[in-house]
């Protein structure tokens, strides 16, 4: 059986990505596929744990490096029970966040050499990666905006404008340097129109296959 697509959903705070994520099902379900929609961190029981961590400690300090190798230890766990067996069924696997969110958050945001992202990326993945990442794109201060409407902010969300601009340039470097996979999609504008970028954007993916 053929591999299934494996495509990720990529963003800084507010670009509303669960909006988004729910419109890329429907397109991938009216295309014919069977999705498996996931997120990171989480996506399994240790998943959503470790995510439980990361967001909400509030009292814990948690070192750049523990971070990262956290962030990786439930990517590890979450693709062995959840990505790999949907993928090798068939299936198209649709994932909030994956690693290129780490060298954006842990990497641009904190600081953490790339080199030693991509190193666990090797050793935690070996050589799968997405087929198609959608990065959905703005201006840090409108998409805090939009986050500070959401509620409480999370443990990330708490981070000065300096942070998320680091994160949203790292992003944005790696979309110039993998073109093909990584695609910008302005999330700046109306719904509507981030809808039209979005259709057209998987219409080509899917056209090129």
């Amino acid at each position: 059986m053929p591999r299934g697509l494996f495509i990720t959903l990529e963003g800084g705070e507010g670009a509303g990505k669960s909006t988004n994520l729910a419109f890329i099902h429907q397109w991938l379900q009216r295309a014919g596929h069977a999705v498996v929609v996931t997120r990171e961190p989480g996506g399994t029981e240790l998943g959503e744990r470790v995510r439980d961590i990361l967001l909400h400690s509030r009292e814990l300090h948690i070192t750049p490096e523990t971070e990262m190798l956290l962030m990786f230890a439930a990517r590890a766990e979450h693709l062995a029970k959840v990505i790999r067996p949907a993928l090798a069924a068939g299936k198209a696997v649709l994932c909030d966040r994956f690693t290129d969110a780490t060298y954006a958050y842990q990497g641009g945001g904190r600081g953490l050499p790339a080199e030693r992202i991509a190193s666990m990326e090797t050793r935690v993945q070996g050589d799968l990666r997405p087929d198609l990442t959608l990065l959905l794109d703005l201006p840090v201060e409108a998409g805090r905006e939009r986050a500070g409407q959401r509620g409480a902010p999370d443990r990330f969300e708490r981070e000065n404008n300096e942070f998320f601009s680091r994160v949203r340039e790292t992003y944005l470097a790696r979309a110039r340097a993998e073109p093909a996979r990584m695609r910008i999609i302005d999330a700046s504008r109306p719904l509507e129109q981030v809808e039209r970028q979005i259709t057209a954007t998987l219409e080509e993916f899917v056209r090129d296959r």
